[in-house]
C-alpha cells in the first residue's frame, strides 16, 4: 500500500544524507551538518516507528516527534543558507520538501487528534 508520508520522509532522508556528505566533504562543515543529519533522518525514522505504533496515542506521539524534527530540520536548512553553505537553488529545493513534510505531519497529527477526541 502506498504511504505518502513514509515515502516522502524516506526520500527526504536520502537527500539529507547526501547533503551531509556534500557539506562535510566539499565545504568542510561538520557541526551544523551533523545536526541537520540527525534531525533530517529522524523524521522518517519516527514516521516509520509510528506505523507500528502500539496504540493511536502512540501513533500521534511518534508523528508529533517527527513534526518537531521536521521543524528543527527547517531551522538548520535556513541557517545553512544564511551562512552561505547552501546556495539559493539548494535552499529552495530543500525548503520546499521540508515545508511539505511539515504540512503533511501537521495535518496527520491534527486529524488523528480530532478523531481520538471524538471517542
Amino acid at each position: 500500500m502506498e504511504n505518502p508520508i513514509k515515502n516522502k520522509s524516506f526520500e527526504f532522508a536520502i537527500r539529507i544524507v547526501n547533503l551531509y556528505k556534500y557539506l562535510s566533504n566539499e565545504k568542510q562543515e561538520y557541526v551544523l551538518s551533523r545536526q541537520l543529519l540527525r534531525s533530517g533522518t529522524s523524521i522518517g525514522a519516527n514516521v516509520s516507528e509510528a506505523q507500528r505504533g502500539q496504540s493511536k496515542p502512540d501513533f500521534v506521539s511518534k508523528m508529533s516527534i517527527a513534526l518537531k524534527e521536521a521543524n528543527e530540520t527547517e531551522y538548520w536548512i535556513r541557517l545553512l543558507y544564511k551562512t552561505e553553505y547552501l546556495d539559493e537553488s539548494q535552499f529552495n529545493s530543500l525548503y520546499k520538501d521540508v515545508d511539505e513534510l511539515i504540512s503533511l505531519l501537521m495535518s496527520i497529527c491534527k486529524t488523528t487528534n480530532k478523531n481520538l477526541n471524538k471517542k
